[in-house]
């Protein structure tokens, strides 16, 4: 199987919320847009992509509808405190405050609207004692 494109589709109760949400702290605008269902495209990068989904329409399978849980969505950015400032600012609810772990993250996550966890990471150094469970190619820098 060749995936030409693979992005995580949010079920919500709050559609237009939601959506608001991730276009105004994310940086996302709607490639396409129904009252239902509205895919959203990263406009600093359009391979990042994001859906949501009415958590009760019809297109989802009746045992599997309902609002998203289970889940983390990870943002990988280039200053998270600067955008932890940013977020805090804009009123973000915050879940894990700014940290910085010794595995290679420095991260701090939050809530959207549905109560879906959005993590937000910039890679640092990991300590000697996680250095040798990356890959060679896959080492935080």
């Amino acid at each position: 199987m060749r995936v030409t494109q693979y992005y995580p589709v949010i079920q919500s109760e709050a559609v237009a919320k939601t959506v608001d949400f991730y276009k105004r702290h994310f940086g996302f605008r709607a490639a396409f847009e129904a009252d239902w269902y509205v895919h959203l495209q990263s406009e600093a990068d359009p391979s990042v992509n994001l859906a949501v989904v009415q958590s009760d329409h019809e297109t989802i399978p009746k045992g599997s509808r309902g609002a998203s849980k289970g889940m983390i969505l990870n943002f990988e950015v280039e200053d998270v405190d600067a955008v932890d400032e940013k977020l805090r600012s804009d009123g973000v609810p915050v879940a894990k405050a700014l940290v910085s772990e010794p595995f290679g993250q420095r991260h701090a996550i939050y809530r959207d609207p549905n109560g879906l966890l959005i993590d937000v990471i910039t890679p640092i150094p990991p300590t000697e004692e996680f250095l040798s469970q990356y890959a060679a190619d896959a080492v935080p820098v």
